[in-house]
Parts: C-alpha cells; structure tokens; sequence
C-alpha cells in the first residue's frame, strides 16, 4: 500500500468533513462503498445533510452529479431516458435521463412505486440500462446514494428486498452535536459566507477512483477471516430473530467492503475488526425479521440488534 494513495483518501474525507460537519463515520463509510464500487442507502430523517453528501462526494471527484426527485407519479423513462423522433433526420434519437452522471442522488426512493424503482436495477447492478432493446453503458465511476424517511409511511412503497440488496450499505447520518450544529450556525450566519460547497475544489478524479477500485481488489483477506465472515453469514441463516438470513450477495458485499475499508486505512490486508465494522451496515438492511419480533420495534432495529448479538456469539480469529 502506497502512502500517496492513503494521502490522497485522507484529503478526501477531509474535503467532505469540511462541508458535512461531526459525520466521520458516515463520510467514512460512503468512501468506503465509492472504492468498493458499490451503491449506499441513507435512511434519516429530512434536513441531515444527506442531499449535501452527495453533492460534496461528486464535487470532490470532479464528477457529474444528478438528483432523481422521487415522486409517486415519476415514470422509468424520466429516469434512464428516451427516444425521441427527430423529424430532420427522419429516425429516433435517444435522449439519456439523469442516470447516465457519476454521482446519482436518488432522493426519497421509496415515495415512488416499484415499477420506477425497478428502473434502477440494471443501473446498479451490472452498469448499463437498455431502453428499447438498446444496451447503454453507464459513466465510471457510479454510484448511486438513495435516501429514505423511516418515519413517514403514508404515500410510500417499501423497496423490495432485490433493490435493497443492491446497496452495499444502508448507513444514519443523525443530527449533530449542540456544539457542532452551533458552529454549522455561526459559519452560515456571518454576513460574507458563502455556502460550504462553493469552496470545494476536486481532489480526485474519476480516473484516480478507478485505478483506487483495482488496486483494493488485492488486499490479501486471510483464510481465518474468511471463516469468521462465512460464521457469521451462516449465523444470520440459524437465527431466530431472523426470518431470511444474508445471502451469497450479501456475503461477496462484506467481503468488498472489508477489503476497500482495510485500504482506505493504508492496510493491504484486511482484520477481524474490518468486518465487525462492516457487519451490520452492510447486512442489516439485507435480513428479513421474524414476525414476532418486528411487532415490538421497527424492524430494522431488531435487525440491527440480533446481528450485535450475532456478533458478540462468533468467536473472533486470533
């Protein structure tokens, strides 16, 4: 692992930091699913700052940033885009949706129904979309971060359990700290402030992220660990808590995962803690709760419980 590099991942969440204020771990975690090539879901409430961690990330990278307003009468089209006939030249012509940027901002995923959210499929999974029997290729880097309210039902689609598993993590912003909320006031309320993002200046390019993408694919992932994750994927199937375990995704996930956040801490091999770490935004959001227990609290906080359990039953490799 090169110093530079890790230099350069450092500036990164740094430039975030200076704009997303006292959310290291969340910034941290959406570095992490950026390198890992993966899609992240922030589940919070209105007026954390999801929409500005977006917007921060594609700044950062110099990227091309959309933001997908999900509403319930948003059609596939407005989406991934479509033909249009241009009467000069007497044939169609495709006009590409906002899915074709770097940086997507799926904002409120779940106010729209499951044929639009569906649209996002293909996007995320393989990175291409076909409109009308045409195959298109996406932009690289992409990542999608997608936000939903977990408080407010009314007017929402739950997302099925295919498009949740196509985030590699589910991640909380939560609201600052007092002092921190405080500070975020006192820099807004000067009379010559500029707003945050307009200080952002890139500090990575699309191409660095790529190269940053192959390089985390050889971070060395030790035999033992890879009996402690299989330990744990295996527990999540057995326990009673549960009523769906993680599947085989969800397992090559935490492994990705693990091996992207073992590089952005200047490691070329991962540790048992990368992937206690990891566990629970990258499987909570992929296990179905039993019954019995989601009438007690909301579900995905019973999730996240029984996999702290989980956790805590698994002996950890020495």
């Amino acid at each position: 692992m090169i110093t530079a590099t890790s230099n350069r991942i450092s500036e990164l969440q740094q430039t975030i930091e200076s704009v997303i204020r006292g959310k290291s771990e969340a910034v941290h975690l959406a570095i992490v699913t950026l390198l890992a090539g993966g899609h992240l879901l922030v589940e919070d409430v209105p007026g954390v700052g999801k929409t500005t961690l977006a917007q921060t990330i594609a700044r950062s990278l110099d990227c091309n940033f959309q933001r997908i307003q999900f509403t319930s009468d948003l059609l596939p089209s407005d989406i991934v885009g479509v033909s249009v006939y241009n009467q000069h030249l007497g044939e169609f012509e495709f006009k590409p949706g906002p899915i074709f940027a770097n940086v997507i901002l799926a904002d409120e995923i779940n106010r729209t129904t499951p044929k639009t959210q569906s649209s996002l499929l293909e996007a995320m999974a393989e990175g291409r979309a076909t409109i009308e029997n045409q195959t298109y290729d996406l932009p690289r880097p992409f990542l999608v971060l997608a936000t939903q309210n977990p408080i407010e039902h009314h007017g929402t689609y739950p997302l099925p359990e295919s498009q949740l598993d196509r985030f590699l993590m589910r991640v909380r912003m939560g609201y600052p700290s007092a002092a921190e909320e405080k500070e975020i006031l006192r820099q807004h309320a000067a009379a010559t402030a500029r707003h945050p993002l307009e200080r952002i200046r890139p500090v990575m390019s699309g191409e660095d992220v790529l190269d940053l993408q192959e390089e985390i694919k050889n971070v060395r992932v030790d035999e033992s660990l890879l009996d402690y994750l299989m330990e744990i994927v295996v527990a999540t199937r057995k326990s009673e808590m549960l009523e769906l375990g993680v599947s085989p995704r969800g397992s090559l996930a935490l492994h990705r995962a693990a091996q992207a956040l073992a590089f952005t801490e200047d490691r070329a091999y991962c540790i048992a803690d990368d992937i206690k770490r990891l566990v629970v935004p990258v499987f909570a959001h992929r296990v179905a709760v039993n019954m019995r227990y989601s009438n007690r609290q909301r579900g995905h906080d019973v999730a996240e419980i029984a996999l702290t359990e989980i956790l805590k039953s698994v002996p950890v490799p020495l």
